[in-house]
């Protein structure tokens, strides 16, 4: 029996038009924030929290994930590089974002949006977390059309071949199943916030999303290529190693009973 793998050579490029290319990539990700931006509006409403807060919310959620995502592949992956060519790490159109960095600059943002609203410290991160994890699942299908981030070889009959990356042998669609993963996970998290009736316990649905997102992401590291060479010869490689406090800080989270505020 001859295994049907699956041949993957789909552009991620949708249009052009003179200098100006739409990509996959950058419509998925707009489309995370236009899609969250509606699903926190609904949540804003059930919850008769004013509007005009959510689009402050919006604005530190943006820069947070572009700049903490950008650094975080900057120094986490490619330090020497941009350290030779600082002007690089402007160039955000050329690709490297990482996951990690995110995880950073957006609580750091949200602390301060919490802050500076006086809104509560887990009842900003909960909420997020929803959208966050929806997301995921956008920002790793573009990562499919950009024939990125595959795993290692796979016999399996649904191993993907990538073509237009000079692939000739098929891979584990590791994108999509972290994006699968990340879809599933959003439903879960807003299905449990309206079971709750918008009033989960506090930190319960930020600890999961930490849990899930990056244990899962520890696990399917397994079976990823290195994103970079020197990881290549780690027994854990980078992004298992960023998650794994992550993951004990959603433990964490979940143990703790903080005083309910709100």
């Amino acid at each position: 029996m001859i295994l049907q793998f699956i041949h993957w050579n789909i552009s991620p490029t949708i249009f052009s038009l003179g200098p100006i290319s739409v990509r996959w990539y950058g419509l998925l990700f707009a489309m995370s924030f236009v899609v969250g931006y509606f699903i926190m509006l609904r949540i804003f409403q059930k919850e008769n929290i004013p509007e005009p807060l959510l689009d402050k919310l919006s604005m530190y959620m943006l820069i947070a994930t572009v700049v903490g995502a950008r650094l975080g592949h900057v120094l986490f992956y490619e330090p020497e590089s941009y350290l030779a060519h600082p002007l690089d790490i402007l160039k955000i159109w050329q690709g490297g974002l990482a996951s990690h960095g995110a995880a950073i600059g957006i609580p750091l943002a949200l602390y301060l949006f919490s802050r500076k609203t006086r809104q509560p410290f887990f009842w900003v991160f909960d909420r997020i977390a929803i959208v966050v994890a929806l997301s995921g699942f956008f920002i790793r299908t573009g990562n499919l059309f950009n024939s990125e981030i595959y795993g290692n070889l796979t016999s399996l009959p649904w191993g993907f071949i990538f073509e237009r990356a000079d692939e000739t042998l098929p891979r584990h669609p590791t994108q999509i199943y972290e994006g699968l993963a990340y879809l599933s996970l959003f439903f879960f998290l807003l299905w449990y916030y309206y079971n709750k009736d918008g009033k989960p316990r506090p930190g319960f649905l930020f600890g999961i999303f930490l849990i899930v997102v990056f244990g899962f992401r520890f696990i399917v590291e397994f079976i990823k290529e290195p994103q970079v060479a020197f990881e290549s010869s780690m027994t854990l490689n980078m992004g298992q190693l960023l998650s794994i406090p992550l993951i004990i800080a959603g433990i964490v989270i979940l143990a703790w009973k903080p005083k309910i505020t709100k």
